[in-house]
C-alpha cells in the first residue's frame, strides 16, 4: 500500500480510536502539537465517540475502524483494550496509516510480530507509547551511561509498589482478566519499568520468575504480585518485583550499577509524577533527594495518573510526527515493545513451569568449585524452624 505522506506541510489528519481512559491523554497532547490534527475518532460504542468528538470539537465520530480509514486518515492512535490491538494495527497499514500504538502492543509475541511485518511491508511507522522514556530524567540517565559515568549497566533492580483499590478492576470489565486484559500488574503497569530497564541494560538473555495473588483475588483472575530475575547478553544481571497490592502506594525504583562502580536511581512517586533522579553517586560521595516526601499523598486515582503523564504523551507523540515527516524510526519500535512483551511474558512461563526460559546463550559467570557441592546438598538438609 502507498504511504500517504506528501511533501505538503499541512497537518497530519489523525484519528483515535478507543475512547476510554487513555484516549484523554492522546487526544490533549495532540490538541498542544503542530503539525497533527484530529479528524476523527472511533468506538464501538457511538455514544461515547460522539460525546468524545463533541467535547473536543472533532468533525467526525464513528463506530468502526473501517468508516475511521475512510476519513483519508494519515496516522492513528490505538487506544483500545490490548487484544484489540493487532486488528486495528493491520487495517491502518492495509491502508497506508502510520500507527502510534499504547501498551502493551499486544498480548502474545505472534501477534505483536504480526503487527510489525505488517507495517513494515506497508512502509508505515509502527510506535508505541512508552511515554516514561520521556521523562527528563530517565533521559539523564540513559546519558549516564552513553557518556561514560556509570559504564555499562552490571546490575539492575526495579520495585515497582503501587496501590491499587478494588473500584479500580470493577470500572472496566475486561479488567484483570487473562482474555481481555492479557495479564495484570506485569501486562498493564509493569511493563513500562521493564521497557526502562532493558533500554538501558540491553537485551535479555534468561528470565526466572514468579507471580501470585495477594490482595486482589477477589476481582481478578491474573496476578497482583511478581518477581523476576533477568540475566542479559552482556552478562548484566537485574532483579524485578512489582505489585498492586501495596497500600499506601510507594511509587517505582530503577536503580543502575554500572562497571564504573556508579550507580543511579530513577524514581517515581506518587505515581503519574515525573521521574526524578533520587540516588547519583559521584566519585567518593552521594548524592541523594528525598524519594518520598511526606507532604505527598501516595494514593492518587487514576484520573490524576493519567493526568500526570499528558506532558510525556505529548512529547513521544511529537517525536512520532516528526518520524513520519522524517522518515525515520520512532523512539519506540514495535520490534522495542515486543521485546519489553516477550521479558513478561516469560516471566509468566517461568512462574508456570518452575524454570527459566533461555532467549540467547548466556555469558561465561564464574562457576561454583567441585568441592563446594556438599555444601550446595540442601535438600538433604530440612529448614529451620
Amino acid at each position: 500500500m502507498h504511504n500517504k505522506m506528501s511533501a505538503v506541510a499541512a497537518p497530519l489528519r489523525v484519528g483515535i480510536v478507543g475512547c476510554g481512559n487513555i484516549s484523554s491523554n492522546h487526544l490533549q497532547a495532540y490538541a498542544e502539537v503542530d503539525g497533527a490534527e484530529v479528524i476523527g475518532v472511533c468506538d464501538v460504542d457511538i455514544a461515547r465517540a460522539r460525546m468524545t468528538a463533541t467535547n473536543w470539537n472533532i468533525e467526525h465520530a464513528v463506530d468502526s475502524v473501517e468508516a475511521l480509514l475512510a476519513l483519508d486518515l494519515e496516522m492513528i492512535s490505538i487506544c483500545t483494550p490490548h487484544p484489540t490491538h493487532e486488528a486495528v494495527a493491520i487495517a491502518a497499514a492495509a491502508a497506508g496509516v502510520h500507527v502510534l500504538c499504547e501498551k502493551p502492543i499486544a498480548v502474545d509475541i505472534a501477534s505483536a510480530q504480526r503487527m510489525v511485518d505488517a507495517c513494515a511491508a506497508a512502509g508505515v511507522k509502527l510506535g508505541v507509547l512508552f511515554q516514561r522514556r520521556f521523562w527528563p530524567a530517565a533521559q539523564q540517565l540513559r546519558s549516564l551511561i552513553d557518556d561514560g559515568t556509570l559504564g555499562e549497566p552490571k546490575l539492575g533492580h526495579v520495585a515497582v509498589q503501587l496501590y491499587r483499590a478494588p473500584e479500580y478492576y470493577a470500572a472496566d470489565a475486561w479488567r484483570g482478566t487473562w482474555d481481555a486484559d492479557g495479564g495484570g500488574v506485569l501486562m498493564t503497569q509493569a511493563i513500562h519499568y521493564l521497557d526502562l530497564l532493558q533500554w538501558y541494560m540491553g537485551p535479555v538473555a534468561q528470565v526466572y520468575g514468579r507471580i501470585n495473588t495477594y490482595k486482589h483475588g477477589d476481582n481478578i483472575d491474573v496476578e497482583d504480585s511478581a518477581t523476576a530475575v533477568l540475566q542479559f547478553s552482556s552478562g548484566a544481571m537485574a532483579t524485578v518485583n512489582a505489585t498492586t497490592a501495596t497500600d499506601p502506594g510507594l511509587g517505582v525504583q530503577i536503580r543502575l550499577t554500572g562497571s564504573t562502580g556508579a550507580t543511579a536511581e530513577l524514581t517515581e512517586f506518587p505515581e503519574g509524577t515525573d521521574g526524578r533522579l533520587t540516588i547519583r553517586t559521584v566519585e567518593d560521595r552521594i548524592d541523594a533527594t528525598l524519594g518520598h516526601p511526606a507532604d505527598q499523598y501516595p494514593n492518587i486515582d487514576l484520573a490524576q495518573i493519567n493526568g500526570g503523564l499528558i506532558a510525556h504523551h505529548q512529547a513521544q507523540i511529537v517525536q512520532f510526527v516528526e518520524a513520519v515527516r522524517d522518515d525515520r524510526a520512532p523512539a519506540v519500535t514495535g520490534t522495542d515493545a515486543t521485546n519489553a512483551l516477550r521479558i513478561l511474558l516469560a516471566i509468566y512461563h517461568s512462574a508456570q513451569t518452575n524454570k527459566p526460559v533461555d532467549f540467547a546463550p548466556l555469558p561465561a559467570a564464574p562457576q561454583v568449585p567441585d568441592e563446594m557441592l556438599d555444601r550446595l546438598d540442601i535438600a538433604a538438609t530440612p529448614l529451620a524452624r
